[in-house]
């Protein structure tokens, strides 16, 4: 049930994101403005959802299939991006940068320290 939860909560969060970028006409894609809100509402709550937490580990392995269409898609477009290698590359070193700095943030905001662990352990002991 946690794990049903949990991709609802993505998949809403997905529609609000849809919901966003169409009434206020953003030059971003559905998913990351889906993504940028959820993002926003974890802030907000100050804690991780569990049943969010569950849908995430269960879509990490299909990752790869989960991003080959984009990549595909890609393949059929090809030649419009032709004179715009630069930007592209540029932009692909940005996001890939930023988005590794996002992770490393998060995963440190969110997961447990273990030396705060180790001290509550020796307290009880």
């Amino acid at each position: 049930m946690k794990l049903l939860r949990g991709f609802l909560w993505l998949l809403g969060f997905q529609l609000l994101g849809h919901a966003v970028v169409e009434l206020l006409t953003l030059p971003v894609s559905h998913a990351m403005a889906g993504l940028l809100l959820l993002l926003a509402w974890l802030l907000a709550k100050r804690r991780l959802n569990e049943s969010v937490a569950t849908a995430s580990q269960a879509l990490i392995p299909l990752l790869a299939m989960l991003i080959m269409p984009g990549v595909v898609g890609v393949f059929f477009v090809i030649d419009e991006f032709a004179g715009h290698w630069t930007a592209i590359m540029v932009a692909l070193g940005v996001g890939t940068f930023l988005s590794v700095l996002t992770t490393l943030w998060l995963m440190r905001r969110f997961m447990p320290r273990e030396g705060a662990n180790a001290d509550e352990g020796g307290r009880q002991s």
